[in-house]
């Protein structure tokens, strides 16, 4: 994995707006009445070149495919694996609603949610996707420039978070069950050349959402857990080929139930990755940035704070962008600072993203000048 030795380098965290023609075609696929497979393979091969080329043109240094072929970064597994053939109404509790119950009614939040669910053994259908994936990802890149390329998988914690389970009983044998089979989709990546980065947002966002209802200790006790069967899935993959995502969830609301990161920062870093990805952009994190003051870096781990905002319209000054890394750069160094976002700009094909397409260029063209504005302030 690159660090920062000679300039700050730029990221983001995964999914980039998708084409307006290629959201219904990944919208039929999910509901099964997709009419031509080869019409969606096609569209998804030609929206990654786009998507590539547009990123190394914007500025961005280790880029990735957008995630255009996924109709969300955790639920795309329910179409690769075997076992996920039911579905249950699953009540989530929410005490964001509860505290704005007009928020929430604007918003239009359901209370009950009906979801996919495990019900019988979890195995590989379609590894012909990831594949896919990796094939179209590798082409795209061939002679644009870039510093390194990454690609984004789900973790067997947020897999378990989205998705029910009436087949192992347990989230221990659940999650274990799901790192068996997910350690071949990461292997893969990391043997094709990419960094592997391992979506884990259920590290922070869990704690107001699926865990709302338990005590903090409880909590903690899950995400441990999450973390060892992520440890136990990438135990063959060397840590400086992986870093880690985790957030608050990816949406526009209070958050002022969020548990604060230095709760579970330490937790995280337990992971065997080379870097973690995390909010510092946001009305309600961006003053965690000095969480780093009092804590030590682990040797060789990179931090990728998150310097623009992915759930609003506005569009970050580049001056804004540039002090918010100098700031971390002057706490745990700057060559082990790569500048990110909070979260993506198309986590879930279904929703209208809340950040308009052509915003969310300008955000992350914004990253890029902010970027070369620390840089000179830096070296």
């Amino acid at each position: 994995m690159k660090r920062s030795t000679e300039r700050i380098l730029t990221t983001h965290t995964g999914s980039l707006p998708r084409p307006e023609d290629l959201v219904p075609l990944l919208q039929a696929k999910d509901t099964g009445a997709l009419p031509d497979q080869t019409a969606l393979d096609e569209r998804v091969r030609t929206a990654v070149q786009e998507v590539v080329r547009r990123q190394a043109d914007t500025g961005i240094d280790v880029l990735n495919d957008g995630e255009m072929g996924k109709i969300g970064y955790a639920t795309y597994v329910k179409e690769r694996l075997t076992g996920f053939d039911g579905e249950e109404t699953a009540r989530t509790p929410r005490g964001e609603a509860r505290d704005f119950p007009e928020w929430a009614a604007r918003r239009q939040l359901p209370l009950d949610v009906r979801r996919p669910t495990c019900t019988g053994p979890i195995a590989w259908k379609n590894f012909a996707e990831v594949d896919r994936d990796i094939g179209n990802l590798t082409a795209a890149v061939q002679g644009v420039n870039q510093e390194e390329v990454f690609m984004s998988a789900a973790t067997p914690g947020v897999v378990a978070h989205f998705l029910g389970d009436h087949y192992y009983g347990s989230e221990e044998k659940f999650v274990y069950a799901l790192a068996e089979v997910m350690r071949d989709e990461y292997r893969a990546i990391v043997q094709a050349g990419f960094v592997l980065q391992l979506d884990s947002p259920n590290l922070a966002m869990a704690r107001h959402s699926r865990f709302a209802d338990q005590t903090l200790p409880e909590f903690l006790t899950v995400a441990e857990l999450h973390v060892e069967a992520l440890n136990y899935a990438v135990r063959d993959i060397a840590p400086d080929r992986m870093r880690l995502h985790l957030c608050w969830g990816n949406y526009e609301g209070p958050h002022h139930l969020d548990v604060p990161l230095g709760t579970v920062l330490g937790m995280a870093l337990k992971a065997r990755c080379g870097a973690v990805s995390f909010e510092g952009a946001n009305p309600r994190h961006a003053h965690e940035w000095a969480v780093f003051k009092d804590l030590k870096l682990p040797d060789g781990l990179v931090i990728i704070p998150g310097v623009l905002d992915s759930t609003t319209n506005f569009i970050e000054h580049p001056e804004l962008v540039a002090e918010r890394l100098v700031r971390y750069a002057n706490v745990v160094g700057k060559e082990n600072v790569i500048a990110g976002t909070d979260c993506g700009f198309g986590t879930f094909t279904r929703a209208t993203p809340t950040v308009d397409p052509a915003i969310a260029w300008a955000k992350l063209q914004a990253m890029a000048e902010g970027a070369r504005i620390a840089s000179a302030a830096l070296w």
